[in-house]
Parts: structure tokens; C-alpha cells; sequence
């Protein structure tokens, strides 16, 4: 029978990362299985392919205090609405991150009032207090335990001020800790991130499943008509910080491009003004040769990956890697590091990619120029990336994977003993 699921995500806009990927796409596969899927979501509002066909959207707003172009703004008195604003904006001020926290409240009083709506609810990585004890059965996906951010921030913080300042912002995390270990079913997206989720958080083994997610590969395939621009790499880097690894690869072009001075780079993300990427572009003088875009549409973004010779994924840690599952699906050959869950998805080196350790500067520059300097190599690279993720990784098999845990959440809360009400003589003392 289908089902009515009420899928939750704290921040569900896909150009701010793989979690509103993961519901854009998700959503659209649910429907087409035949289910009913309310999206409720916080800003960035989540973008969706599929609404009027199986898919609604419900905005379940918050104040908006990281929004562009006036981020870390404090709101006027007139905008607050109840205490969950005043928690938002005493939780900011004082150098911590609320999101979390305050959707998973505001989430908990918007489905209270429609109690009996959804035979399943998902939550999209907010492990809030809120969604415990909602009397509804629970799913939820966690992508990866936001701990090893933090484990990277720390690592890379120049000062004891900064490595306070850290501290503060992942507050959060001990929430989701205990959030975590009290949750009766969770889907991650890859073993790598399921032995961390165990580990970091101490969720049961048995309470955790993996279910892969993947690419549309209707719109991530190859294209003989999109001409590849010699020398061109491109990469996706939704912001700069330690875990994507850019710097890195900022590094590697350097040391390429001494050998093949037409190597350049296309990063699909927003350019950071200061930081460790602005800092290695100007020192290594490769103004010319890296370019930033953001905000394109899906059609430029495949074009984009399409016409270039090599795609490359630098990171340090990454619970699954979508855009190396989408860059192989286009066929363009990829260069990636073995940090996290990215062996998983990229395959075996030599076979459907180029494998590099994380944080290896010189390994990303000798894979890049192997692969720029060969064709084919590319070719066959390419070739074979595609045929791994059709048989493994697409959003069509997620969906039905992750609807089977619905049903099997749904049919472990039916057969749960209702609870006992004791009466006050029979209380223990």
C-alpha cells in the first residue's frame, strides 16, 4: 500500500549541499513508487522536482539568520514569534549553531497538531530533542556523524581562540549524541559512514542500515556532442573548509602546471574571499587558472562536468561522495582520494578511477597529469564509472530500499507492547 511520509529537512536547499540533494531526489523517487511525500522544511526552502505529482512542499520557517547577503544578522523585535526565536537567537549570539535544535521543536509542535496524517516520518539529519516521543514510527538518515567535522575543524584551527570558537558552534553535536542513541531506526548512505555513526555516536549496530544513495543518471550521462576542454578539471566544493580537501587540489594544480600549463580548474561552489583556498591560490599566483561558479543550472552543471577531461574529488572525509557518483555517470573520468566512504562509490583505482591518499598534494598532481595525459585512459575510465553506478548507485534503488525500512519501522512500532499507566498505589517507591 502506499504510504503518507513526512520527510523533515532542517536546511534542504541542493546548491547548500548533499543533504537537500538527498531530499530533492529522494522525494521524486518516493512519488513515482506510488507514496504521498510532504517535504517540510526550514530555510534555504528546499528545491523539488516532483510537486503536484506525489510531492508537497511545507515551508516551516525559522528566523533565516545565516541568509545572504546579511548572514549573523540579528533579527527585529517585530520578527520574533515565541521562545523558539529567543532560543535561535541566544543560541547564535552566543557562538553556537541552532538550527538543529530549534526545527527539530518547531517540527514537533507542526506535527502534534496533525497527529494521525503520516504513517511514517523522516527526519533528514536534524537529531533534535523535539522528534523523540512523537508517537508517529521514525526513520532517520544520518549522512555522516557531523563529529568528524568537528574532529577536521579542531585539527585545522591556527589558535587556541579559534579552537574554542569551534568548540562553541558544534555544541550541537552532543544533542545529536543523545538524540542518536535513543533512535530505533537509522538509514545512512555508506558502510564507511555506518562503522562511523556507530563509533562516534554509540548507536546500536542493529539500529543501523545502509541504504547507498547515487545519481540521476537520466540527467548525469554521457554526451558526444558537449566538446571536453583540454586541460580542464573540475571539482565541487560547496564551501571552504577543512573536510572538502580544496586546498589541496589548489596545491596539486600548482605542481601540474609546471608540467602542463594548460591544466585549470572549474570549482562548482561559492569562492571564498579569505581563507586557506584564497590564501594557496594567491601564493601559488593561480588567478587565471581556477574559476568558481555557482548558482548554475542542472543542464550547465552536467554540460560543465561533461566537457571536462578530468573530474576530481580532494576530500579528507566524505560520508558517500555524490559528485563522484554524478561524475561518473556523465563518464568523465575521475581522480579521487580514498578518505571516508569514497572507495565505496568511486571503485577500485586503476579499474574505475584514479585512487590517491587525502591530503596528498603531490599523488593528486601525479593522478591528474596520468589521466590528462592519456586518453585512453579517460576513455575507459570513463566507461567503466558509468557501469558502476548504473548497477549500484541510483536514486530509484535508494528509494526503494529506504521504503522498505518505513514498512519495517511502521510493523516494529505496531508489534511494540503499549506502555503500561500505573496507578499511584502501584508506583514503585
Amino acid at each position: 500500500m502506499p504510504l503518507r511520509i513526512a520527510l523533515l529537512t532542517y536546511k534542504g536547499n541542493p546548491f547548500c549541499g548533499g543533504q537537500g540533494v538527498y531530499v530533492r531526489h529522494l522525494s521524486r523517487e518516493l512519488a513515482r513508487l506510488g507514496h504521498t511525500v510532504e517535504v517540510i522544511g526550514a530555510q534555504p526552502y528546499p528545491v523539488l522536482d516532483a510537486v503536484g505529482a506525489g510531492v508537497t512542499l511545507t515551508e516551516l520557517p525559522s528566523l533565516d539568520l545565516y541568509r545572504q547577503p546579511d548572514p549573523f544578522r540579528n533579527p527585529r523585535l517585530r520578527e520574533y514569534r515565541d521562545w523558539i526565536d529567543a532560543v535561535e537567537v541566544g543560541t547564535m549570539w552566543t557562538g553556537g549553531f541552532p538550527e538543529p535544535l530549534t526545527f527539530s521543536l518547531r517540527a514537533r509542535r507542526h506535527l502534534a497538531a496533525r497527529r494521525g496524517e503520516f504513517d511514517v516520518i523522516h527526519d533528514n539529519q536534524t537529531l533534535g530533542y523535539g522528534l523523540l516521543g512523537l508517537g508517529t514510527p521514525l526513520v532517520t538518515t544520518i549522512h555522516h556523524p557531523i563529529t568528524v567535522d568537528r574532529r577536521l575543524d579542531l585539527a585545522a584551527a591556527p589558535s587556541w581562540k579559534r579552537r574554542l570558537s569551534v568548540r562553541r558552534w558544534y555544541g550541537f553535536t552532543q544533542m545529536q549524541k543523545r538524540v542518536a542513541r535513543r533512535l530505533p531506526s537509522v538509514l545512512t548512505v555508506s558502510g564507511s559512514s555506518r562503522a562511523e555513526i556507530v563509533e562516534d555516536l554509540g548507536v546500536r549496530q542493529d539500529r543501523v542500515h545502509v541504504v547507498h544513495i547515487g545519481a540521476d543518471t537520466r540527467l548525469f550521462s554521457p554526451d558526444a556532442s558537449v566538446p571536453e576542454i583540454p586541460g580542464r578539471i573540475v571539482t565541487t566544493s560547496s564551501a571552504d573548509v577543512p573536510l572538502k580537501g580544496l586546498v589541496h587540489l589548489v596545491e596539486a594544480l600548482a605542481k601540474l602546471r609546471a608540467e602542463r600549463p594548460d591544466a585549470h580548474l572549474v570549482v562548482v561552489g561559492k569562492r571564498a574571499e579569505d581563507g586557506p583556498v584564497a590564501a594557496a591560490i594567491t601564493r601559488f599566483g593561480l588567478e587565471g587558472a581556477i574559476d568558481f561558479v555557482k548558482g548554475i543550472t542542472d543542464a550547465e552543471l552536467v554540460d560543465l562536468i561533461r566537457g571536462a577531461e578530468v573530474a576530481c574529488v580532494p576530500s579528507l572525509y566524505e560520508g558517500f561522495s555524490l559528485p563522484a557518483a554524478e561524475a561518473m555517470a556523465t563518464g568523465t573520468p575521475l581522480v579521487a582520494t580514498t578518505g571516508g566512504a569514497i572507495p565505496e562509490v568511486a571503485g577500485t583505482d586503476g579499474e574505475t578511477c584514479l585512487a590517491v591518499p587525502p591530503g596528498d598534494a603531490g599523488a593528486l598532481a601525479t593522478a591528474l597529469g596520468r589521466l590528462l595525459g592519456d586518453a585512453d585512459l579517460r576513455r575507459r575510465l570513463g566507461v567503466a564509472g558509468r557501469q558502476r553506478v548504473l548497477s549500484r548507485f541510483t536514486w530509484e534503488q535508494a528509494a526503494i530500499g529506504t521504503a522498505e525500512h518505513y514498512r519495517a519501522a511502521i510493523a516494529a512500532q505496531s508489534a511494540a507492547p503499549a506502555p503500561t499507566h500505573r496507578t499511584k498505589a502501584e508506583a514503585p517507591c
